[in-house]
């Protein structure tokens, strides 16, 4: 591959929670423990799964019946986190994920990250786990809204300079389609993260259960 090839393939966007790192578990104990702090039932994989989405807020409406006042909001938000990256520093890449990283840039083709994690606890994770240099660029979340992903991509590709067209994102998460959507961009859905392959499916994009599978359905997609 001569260097320029990653000019004219495709372009990776990669999600980070529950797409290269394998935090579900994580997540579940998080959730759960931020529920037992209001007196919520816990929930289980299947139901979290089922049931995920954002905005957040959402998500806790269809688990609790109607949406969370403000105050449970500060509460549980606040509650999930603390829990969160308790347990988040002993998480693990996907299976396989370095290995593919460093092939793919390797081979000249680019790639970057894209997450709704907070950027300040974000990026020295992703060093943690040795794979940074493997990315172009990447961005956390830097505000304090529960909104989706779409705005967040639009300014990541603008600072990227990559043309919408040449890009595949790859995320666990219907809005992870619903953002590459927005720019104009392709994705593929892995389902080892925050939702069922069922839930994927509804998404209309290709839905994967391997992140090797992931990025040899990226390289096929037009």
């Amino acid at each position: 591959m001569g260097k320029h090839d990653g000019l004219r393939g495709k372009h990776l966007v990669w999600d980070w929670n529950g797409t290269l790192l394998d935090d579900i578990g994580a997540v579940i104990g998080a959730t759960n423990a931020a529920f037992a702090e209001l007196g919520l039932e816990p929930i289980t994989l299947e139901r979290y799964r089922e049931l995920y989405t954002v905005p957040v807020p959402k998500f806790y409406e269809r688990l609790m019946g109607r949406l969370p006042t403000d105050a449970e909001w500060t509460v549980m938000d606040g509650a999930f986190h603390r829990h969160y990256w308790q347990r988040a520093e002993s998480c693990g890449l996907t299976s396989g994920a370095a290995e593919l990283l460093a092939a793919r840039q390797a081979s000249g083709f680019t790639q970057s990250l894209l997450s709704l994690a907070p950027h300040a606890e974000l990026i020295p994770l992703v060093r943690r786990h040795g794979i940074a240099e493997r990315f172009l660029r990447m961005d956390g979340r830097v505000d304090t809204s529960t909104d989706g992903k779409s705005g967040h991509m639009v300014r990541h590709l603008a600072a990227l300079r990559v043309a919408a067209e040449r890009v595949v994102v790859i995320g666990d998460a219907a809005d992870d389609a619903v953002a590459a959507a927005h720019v104009g961009a392709r994705a593929v859905l892995y389902t080892g993260g925050s939702h069922s392959r069922a839930s994927l499916s509804r998404v209309g994009v290709p839905v994967v259960d391997s992140l090797e599978e992931a990025v040899a359905v990226a390289e096929e997609l037009v």
